[in-house]
């Protein structure tokens, strides 16, 4: 497997567990830089890499009215400040092509949301940039599929990427994860990461918004790191009820630490075999 280098460490091929967390959007430097210096503590005691992760826009939001963050060039130095103040690197979605330079100008992993990773311009975009690229498998994806999306960046000059699985989508309203494309997608021979907040989110499933079964999120976890996975992804926050996106599957901040606890030890146990 491809080791991948973010930052000053690097994700895969034996090395420690990594995660990817922090609020779902970028709703106040303050707020972000208490979730992410705690964060960040709690990743120092257990020996894992930690990578600070918000959106600076969210543009498939259901609404129209909802928020959707403080917009690419606020958002970009907010995510400069949150870099340099917590020391550690920063990953954030990029939704066009046009995005996608002034952003790596910060951020160490640019993310093609799972709407858009069938978009070759996006993905190339991204490639072009040198950054590592995080691209999540689209909902409507089967997991070999993804080939295709390696390929691309690939022929783009990129050998630096993750693969995140986040759930498929299983009739209206619903997702389910099938832990078999955690092992497909790593037979590609890049490090993979489980999505572990989006894969219990309910699309659409209040109307306006989309909600989600936050209680399940340490089920899936467990079973995605005894399946083999190189990283997590997580949303996480302070109180979850006042998020302004996705606060219905997101973490709390204060239960953090023992789901890490349980998902390290059971990855542990599972790179023995691997």
């Amino acid at each position: 497997m491809n080791k991948v280098q973010v930052g000053n460490f690097h994700i895969g091929a034996g090395e420690p567990l990594a995660l990817l967390a922090g609020p779902c959007v970028l709703e106040g430097l303050d707020r972000c830089l208490l979730i992410g210096r705690t964060i960040k503590g709690i990743c120092a005691r257990l020996g894992i890499h930690y990578v600070f992760k918000a959106s600076f826009d969210k543009a498939n939001r259901s609404s129209f009215h909802s928020f959707r963050g403080p917009g690419l060039q606020k958002g970009v130095e907010m995510l400069a400040a949150i870099k340099e103040e917590l020391d550690v690197p920063v990953v954030t979605d990029i939704h066009e092509t046009q995005q996608a330079k002034p952003v790596a100008q910060v951020a160490d992993i640019l993310q093609i949301p799972a709407f858009l990773c069938r978009q070759t311009d996006l993905l190339h975009a991204a490639a072009e940039t040198g950054r590592v690229v995080n691209v999540k498998k689209g909902q409507f994806l089967a997991p070999e599929d993804m080939r295709n999306v390696v390929d691309k960046l690939h022929e783009c000059g990129c050998d630096q990427m993750l693969l995140t699985e986040r759930g498929a989508s299983f009739g209206y309203h619903n997702l389910v994860v099938d832990m078999r494309s955690l092992p497909i997608m790593r037979s590609f021979g890049y490090p993979v990461v489980f999505d572990g907040t989006h894969s219990v989110q309910l699309p659409g499933g209040g109307g306006t918004v989309s909600t989600g079964n936050r209680e399940y999120v340490p089920y899936l976890v467990r079973a995605a790191a005894g399946a083999g996975i190189d990283a997590l992804f997580l949303e996480v926050h302070d109180n979850p009820e006042e998020a302004l996106s996705d606060g219905a599957n997101m973490v709390y901040l204060d239960q953090l630490e023992d789901l890490l606890k349980s998902a390290l030890a059971i990855h542990q146990i599972a790179s023995k075999v691997d």
